[in-house]
Order: structure tokens, then sequence, then C-alpha cells
């Protein structure tokens, strides 16, 4: 039989190793410790080991009878056996249990209703300090059924698009002054019958071929078919064939004076027409009694032959100058 220091050290390994086979050989250890101990006060050691009062094992055990300490031995083994047993934080006080259901237990009905969630506040907020950059309300937070109901922000009205700019009318470009018509050139009120020709035989030359002895006119070197213009405002007095002179042309000039203009080649105006200064009258040429194409012209005080004047003077006397 195994002596009770021997019981007592496979008992702590059995119960600190908490595995099946040494929980059993704890059982058998603790049945022969019963058996040796039977009929020396085993109830008495049972309920020492329930209640945990060992006073009585200790009385036993200070006993000098011999038959006191083979009582106390096997009574402590039980007792130890049993407190090892009936620890609650044992491995073997521990029951486990398994879920008959998945998500359900023993302890927890699976047909339980699910509480719906709900954050119910019994009192109004209150303020605590924030840091000074943050607003205290900012972060408080207000359950659904104390929120107070905003007011619905009225609509505002569309903004009405701002009327189109009408564009600036653009300034018209400034029209350039039209250039004024150049004025028709003057016309001089005096002029030369054959602008800008020389003379080629001069007025009062002294000839006895003619019947006055002298040169009754002036002559102007012109080719045939040159215009020939009035001295100055005028009538026509004739226009036709005058023998020696050929085809001529006889103006009554303004102040009374009368202008001739004979060996033309073409005729230009007729009997009764007014004429201004530098109107053509016709083209030279070498009609009547003539040597060449040239410009017999003379200026009479009467309409009748021989009663001359100087031709060139009196025109520069009235300002032509375009001899």
């Amino acid at each position: 039989m195994p002596s009770f220091s021997d019981a007592t050290r496979r008992i702590v390994r059995t119960a600190s190793a908490g595995t099946a086979a040494a929980m059993l050989n704890a059982r058998s250890l603790t049945s022969r410790a019963l058996e040796a101990g039977r009929g020396g006060g085993l109830s008495g050691l049972l309920g020492a080991g329930r209640t945990g009062d060992l006073s009585g094992v200790r009385a036993a055990a200070a006993s000098p009878r011999p038959g006191n300490r083979a009582k106390v031995a096997s009574g402590g083994v039980a007792a130890l056996a049993l407190g090892a047993l009936l620890l609650p934080g044992h491995a073997s006080a521990q029951a486990t249990v398994h879920p008959t259901v998945p998500g359900s237990s023993v302890f927890t009905a699976s047909s339980a209703p699910q509480q719906e969630g709900r954050v119910v506040q019994v009192a109004e907020p209150s303020t605590y300090k924030q840091p000074r950059s943050v607003s205290a309300q900012d972060s408080v937070g207000v359950a659904r059924n104390l929120a107070q109901p905003q007011p619905a922000q009225q609509a505002q009205p569309a903004a009405q698009p701002a009327p189109a700019q009408q564009a600036a009318p653009q300034p018209q470009p400034a029209q350039q002054a039209q250039p004024a018509p150049a004025p028709a050139p003057a016309q001089p009120d005096w002029s030369s019958p054959a602008p800008g020709a020389p003379t080629s035989n001069p007025y009062h030359k002294t000839n006895r071929g003619y019947a006055a002895g002298f040169h009754t006119g002036v002559d102007f070197a012109v080719r045939t078919g040159t215009p020939l213009v009035a001295v100055g405002n005028a009538t026509v007095v004739s226009a036709g064939w005058a023998g020696a002179y050929g085809n001529q042309v006889v103006l009554k000039l303004a102040d009374g004076h009368f202008a001739q203009y004979a060996h033309l080649s073409k005729l230009g105006v007729h009997a009764g027409q007014k004429v201004k200064a530098g109107d053509r009258v016709g083209l030279s040429g070498s009609t009547g009694n003539s040597t060449g194409p040239h410009l017999h012209f003379e200026i009479r005080t009467a309409n009748r032959y021989a009663a001359v004047i100087d031709p060139i003077k009196y025109l520069s006397a009235h300002g032509a100058k375009n001899f």
C-alpha cells in the first residue's frame, strides 16, 4: 500500500495534468485510501473536505495512537482527492457546452426576437469644454427622435438671366473726303487763234503783191488740220468760201471789232452762232490764194478789206498770253 506522502504527490501530479487518464488514477487512489480508513471517521473527512475544515484531521494527526495515524493518513488522502475534484477552477470542474444549433446554445434562445437598435437620449445635450477654435455644439450628437425638425427651405427663385448687353455700335469708318473734281481750266476771256503756234509773216510787212501794198494780217505757221479757236466771246458773221481767202470765218467780237480766219481746210461754225473764247471754229489748211498750210488772221475795225490793226498788240492788250 502506498504511503501518505506518495499518494499526495501522485494526486497533485494528476490534478495538474488535467487529463482524463490522470483523473481516473486519482479516483482509484482515493478509493484505496477510503478502504484503508473505513471505519475511522470517513464521514467526518468528507465533510471536512467539502467545507475546507481540516481541524479534525489535524487533531487525529496529533494523537500518538497508532490507530489514529493510520486513519489520519487514509482520511487525508481522501480529503485531498475530493478537494482536487471539487475545486471550481480545476479543469475537471469546468463544463464545456457545445451549441446544438449554429448561432445558438443552451444559454441563448434561437427564436429570441432581435431588439432593433435605436439611440434613445434621456436628457438634453449638455456642453463641455472644447478647444477655443472649436464650438462646443459642433461635436454634440442629437438623437433623431429628439432632433428639432428643420423648416423646409423655400426654393429660391431662379436668377433671371441678365439682359444681353447690346454690342456698342461699331464706329463707322470715317468716309474719306472725295477729292473735289479738278476745276475746269478757266476759259480765257481772250486767246490766240492758234494757241502756242509761232508767227511766220508779221503784220504790215510791205509787199507790192498785195492790193493794199502791205500784209494786212499775221500768219501762224501750223500744219493742215490744226484746231483754230475763237479769240473772244463773239457771234459768227459768216462761215464759207471767200475767193482769195479760201474758206473763211468772220466773228464779231463783243467790243465791235471783227476777227477773220482765212485758208481753212474745214469750217466748224455757221453764221449767227454764239461762241466763247477758246471754242473751236474750224481746222487750218491751205485753201484760196496760198503757197502752203498756214492761218492768215486779221483784226478789223470794220467788216471790209484793209480796215485792219495789229492783231498781236490788240489781243495782248486784252490779256491773251498763249502766243
